[in-house]
């Protein structure tokens, strides 16, 4: 029992990299088109520092958004910083720091920007781990649930003032959970949500990606019934060439390498679609979509289950202290 519980989320969770790897062999990468200049909005990307977050960042600022990167590595926001800078875009950006396993850390993350009275436009969840051993945050949560999801969860609801004050019809502020086709293997276990019974990396990584398009659909659901300008959309980058499976076992690793190189995206590539939710004349006011290679596409049928959002939504509320909206 113990083994199959391991297995299967592996199994499901490579069969989904396949069929990905299957659709990028044939089809071309997404190309992002000329996007209008975005000066004088705000945006925050989480994971900004390198790989698919800083392109994201990267390109938002060369728009002319003012750019607020929010990472945990301050050396690497610097460098980060000062690359962008150094391209001489037409807007700005800067560093602040956040760990987004501490659900105290994002609490004075959101502190720290308030205090700069800056409107907010845009909020890029990028951040993510993936297929890391078992390990427990400060706050007791399974590392990629608290980081891939809870910490983002909860970043999402204490900017969400600032989000509403800020868009305004026919300028929507936007919000962009950074997903994964892993979802599709993802299962949410309401009872479990920290993978304590029987704990698998894969299983844990794919329940993460679940969640963040469950709470992306039921949170444009209230921003809708509320009227307010912003919109929510979750993203699927395809498989990137990035830091993120640094974690794959030592087979897996080895075949990655060659593969790599021919069938998967650069990070430039994997970002683009994050850009296009961010600023593209062709999703103002459009939420609630999972979006692929350019194109609204259907996220699996478990995340159309009303019910299951309600209850992460809930659930999610008690584990980072808020009050159910």
């Amino acid at each position: 029992m113990w083994l199959l519980s391991v297995l299967v989320p592996l199994l499901r969770l490579y069969m989904c990299g396949i069929r990905v790897l299957l659709y990028q062999m044939f089809n071309k990468s997404f190309k992002l088109p000329v996007l209008p200049k975005q000066n004088g909005r705000v945006a925050i990307v989480t994971g900004g520092t390198r790989g698919m977050g800083f392109e994201t960042a990267r390109h938002l600022a060369n728009l002319g958004m003012h750019v607020i990167i929010a990472g945990n590595e301050r050396e690497e926001g610097a460098r980060a910083v000062k690359r962008i800078h150094g391209e001489g875009c037409e807007g700005t950006a800067e560093f602040i720091f956040v760990d987004l396993t501490s659900l105290k850390s994002v609490r004075q993350f959101v502190h720290t920007f308030k205090a700069k009275r800056l409107p907010l436009h845009v909020l890029v969840n990028n951040a993510g781990t993936m297929l890391v051993p078992e390990l427990q945050t400060e706050d007791g949560f399974e590392f990629h649930f608290a980081l891939n999801y809870l910490g983002h969860f909860l970043l999402t609801n204490l900017l969400l003032d600032l989000l509403k004050k800020s868009g305004r019809q026919g300028c929507c502020s936007r919000i962009v959970n950074m997903s994964s086709a892993t979802h599709y293997a993802g299962v949410i276990d309401m009872e479990d949500l920290n993978r304590r019974t029987v704990y698998s990396s894969h299983g844990a990584y794919s329940q993460s990606k679940l969640a963040l398009v469950l709470f992306t659909y039921y949170l444009q659901e209230q921003l809708t019934a509320g009227g307010f300008f912003v919109t929510a959309n979750a993203v699927d980058p395809g498989m990137v060439d990035t830091a993120l499976y640094d974690n794959l076992w030592s087979l897996a690793q080895a075949l990655k390498k060659p593969v790599a190189k021919t069938l998967f995206r650069s990070p430039a590539e994997g970002a683009s679609i994050s850009i296009y939710a961010a600023a593209a004349p062709e999703m103002e006011g459009v939420g609630g979509c999972y979006l692929y290679n350019g194109e609204k596409k259907q996220s699996a049928e478990l995340s159309y289950n009303s019910e299951l959002q309600i209850k992460l939504w809930k659930t999610s509320c008690k584990l980072v202290g808020l009050q159910e909206a």
